[in-house]
């Protein structure tokens, strides 16, 4: 019933949509394009409510007049605004109109970060863009979490987020009898109008600035991520059993047998993926990638099923793992933990010498780990001859170092096809048992890291291919060519460095090839760092259209259930084929379903990685308080019209502005990323090598201020030149 509705209600969207788009319309009210349509008087209620979907859609505006017009008549788009800490901001179109919108402070019109506008261009001469915000369709921000500074009748909050550019007022009445430093939530009642500062009322006391745990729970809150699990969540999982029910085996494959392994960092207490090999008569490899069987638990349209799409992923902050299921399952029933039965999805496949997946089966199955291994013990293992860890895993030895065998068969064919495989030094941040951080070590990479690395690879990509030649609803893991406009830019920039790549490439191996001579020069870091920037990010989507860095015509991630929800909604699809369920009327039911999952399980990746950075990069500041007055060897990393930021191989990141460039009057050249002193000509351009001394490491503002080691300047005036 339920799909019928929603059949009509889409016929009539598209119908209503189709008339006032078409090229004989004249704008009109609503009550005249139902009389056209001949709308019956009975169905005018749900006219109304497509008229205001799509008006909330941004696929149609409403005059001040009450007449409807599209956007395109209008010269208006439809996007999201982001706003930056000296007033003005950009409009990220939804579709259809190209790149960002520039909008000046004096057009943002009451506007704040992250809402959705509607935007009137009003200039296309520059480099982006100028427009008009015209209006708010649609407040991207519900909660601001900020700092609270009383005053004697009144209160504002500083927002943590320095992308929304004003303070907000606080009214007595409002506060909750907050005090100065308290950290807050507040909600914007009365948003900014001529000249004048949002207004809001004070929702939750969070803590004070200085209570220990305040600053990532301040930031949790901020990006609004749920901690605590609802009780109707709680209480359904209680039937779920702590062990496998043998009496549901039916139709599942008995692996049991097979000799197989996790392999995981120390810490990892979700172990969603195990591996079996064995070399085949014919030479060949049978590799077996064995996925949790989440759907067995998570059943669709649960309690536990909405609260899990609803997270979307689960987010690794410095110190706690916020999860998208309950530790019951993540760290129980769902985890691969060794001795005991567990359900599994497994995609065993034969690969030959070349890295072909010659055959291949997706099944339903019951597994037992063998070992729970460690990244740190396969690896040596595999790399020390005399390792202190032969005896106890004698019996695995083989296949370790057949695994090893087919990983570099398989990344040998991923580097010929033209992946992009980038080095970045990634941090993990080493707390003490207070939160303090007290370290901050590079992740390790290795052989056996890079072993898992191509074994999920692999299965995602037989999976994805397996169900797109299906031609059912499934969840593709995309990563789209970057625009060209971006890769001529690049190709500029990696010129002057001499090397090239083609300013129309749309090829990954132009990419692949630039890295791979740039490897081990001076200027390694930093042309990583640009090509990257010059791509798009991955996404989810209900097209297969492809992963441009992986240079794989079809991808999408099946291996981590636990902890994303594209991978527990794929497993479904996969069982119910397998069962030969997916009747029609299922099949068009999930064609609907998949888009909003791709949808929300793509913005939801996106605030966790927002928030994981930003939990990180505030213990990175706080690691390097007690280092003012040090000196330090860095990288330039970004250069833009304020100044420079200066990376140090810790991965910490720091700002110099160009108002503490001291000796010189020092010009900002856009085109080639650098800083020239008028008077020495000396230059401070992306990718050099700089000494640098830390002067400020500010909590508050959450930033590092460094400046230019004079000593060092002295000493060699022309760094650059004598490299």
């Amino acid at each position: 019933m339920e799909d019928r509705f929603s059949d009509e209600f889409e016929e009539r969207k598209k119908k209503i949509l189709g008339f006032i788009n078409d090229e004989q319309y004249t704008p009109m009210r609503a009550a005249d394009i139902a009389l056209i349509l001949e709308v019956p008087s009975r169905d005018r209620f749900a006219f109304e409510e497509i008229i205001n979907t799509l008006q909330k859609n941004g696929e149609i505006v409403i005059t001040k007049k009450g007449k409807i017009m599209t956007p395109k008549q209008l010269n208006i788009i439809s996007g999201i605004f982001t706003s930056h800490a000296n007033g003005f901001g950009f409009v990220s179109p939804d579709n259809g109109f190209g790149g960002d919108v520039f909008i000046p402070t004096f057009a943002v019109n009451g506007a704040m970060h992250k809402d959705k506008v509607w935007c009137k261009i009003v200039n296309t001469d520059g480099k982006n863009p100028e427009g008009e915000i015209v209006r708010v369709v649609e407040k991207g921000i519900n909660n601001i979490v900020g700092t609270f500074e009383k005053g004697k009748n009144f209160g504002f909050v500083i927002p943590d987020d320095k992308k929304i550019a004003q303070d907000i007022f606080i009214a007595k009445e409002n506060s909750r009898e907050a005090v100065s430093g308290h950290k807050v939530v507040v909600k914007v009642i009365k948003p900014p109008k001529d000249g004048k500062s949002p207004e809001g009322i004070v929702t939750e006391i969070i803590g004070h600035i200085n209570d220990p745990g305040i600053d990532i729970l301040s930031i949790i809150k901020q990006f609004e991520l749920p901690i605590d699990f609802p009780d109707d969540v709680y209480k359904e999982i209680e039937k779920i059993d702590d062990e496998v029910n043998i009496d549901t085996i039916d139709g599942r494959k008995d692996l049991r047998d097979f000799l197989m392994v996790t392999i995981d960092g120390e810490d990892a207490k979700d172990l969603d993926d195990a591996v079996s090999v064995e070399i085949l008569e014919n030479g060949n490899f049978k590799l077996g990638v064995h996925i949790a069987d989440v759907s067995e638990y998570v059943k669709e349209n649960s309690r536990l099923d909405k609260e899990a799409l609803k997270r979307g992923t689960s987010v690794y902050l410095v110190d706690r793992v916020i999860p998208m299921l309950p530790h019951k399952l993540s760290n129980g029933i769902c985890s691969l933990n060794a001795g005991v039965d567990r359900f599994a999805l497994s995609c065993i496949m034969e690969i030959d010498k070349k890295g072909i997946v010659v055959s291949h089966e997706i099944c339903s199955s019951i597994i037992n780990i063998d070992k729970r291994m460690s990244y740190t013990v396969v690896n040596d293992l595999l790399i020390n001859e005399n390792s202190e860890y032969f005896n106890e895993y004698e019996n695995f030895i083989i296949m370790f170092k057949n695994l090893e065998k087919l990983r570099n068969i398989l990344l040998k064919k991923r580097i010929k096809r033209g992946a992009v495989e980038f080095e970045f030094t990634e941090a993990k941040i080493i707390l003490d048992k207070e939160g303090n951080p007290i370290d901050i070590k590079p992740y390790e990479r290795n052989i056996a890291t890079s072993i898992i690395e191509e074994c999920m690879l692999v299965c995602n990509e037989t999976v994805a291919e397996q169900f797109f030649w299906l031609e059912l609803p499934f969840v593709f893991r995309s990563h789209a060519e970057p625009d060209s406009e971006k890769v001529q830019k690049l190709s500029e920039f990696v010129a002057k460095f001499g090397y090239k790549i083609k300013g129309s490439s749309t090829h990954p191996k132009d990419f692949q090839k630039v890295l791979s001579d740039a490897k081990n020069t001076p200027e390694d870091v930093i042309i990583n760092r640009i090509v990257l920037r010059s791509l798009k990010q991955a996404r989810y989507t209900a097209e297969n259209e492809g992963h441009f860095g992986l240079a794989a015509k079809y991808y999408c991630h099946f291996t981590s259930p636990i902890r994303r929800y594209p991978d527990l909604e794929i497993h479904r699809i996969i069982k119910e084929y397998l069962k030969g369920s997916l009747n029609e009327k299922r099949i068009r039911s999930l064609a609907k379903k998949i888009h909003e999952i791709a949808r929300l399980s793509s913005a939801k990746e996106r605030t966790a990685e927002e928030a994981e950075r930003e939990t990180d990069n505030l213990k990175k500041i706080e690691y390097m308080k007690d280092k003012v007055g040090q000196v330090f060897d860095g990288i330039i990393s970004g250069v833009v019209s304020r100044g420079v930021y200066v990376e140090l191989p810790n991965t910490v990141e720091g700002f110099i502005s160009v108002r503490n460039m001291d000796g010189d009057y020092y010009i900002y050249d856009e085109d080639n990323l650098q800083y020239i002193g008028e008077r020495t000509h000396k230059i401070y351009a992306l990718g050099d090598r700089v000494r640098v001394k830390l002067v400020r490491a500010d909590l508050y503002e959450r930033n590092l201020d460094f400046e230019f080691e004079k000593n060092y300047e002295e000493d060699d005036e022309n760094f650059r030149e004598e490299e």
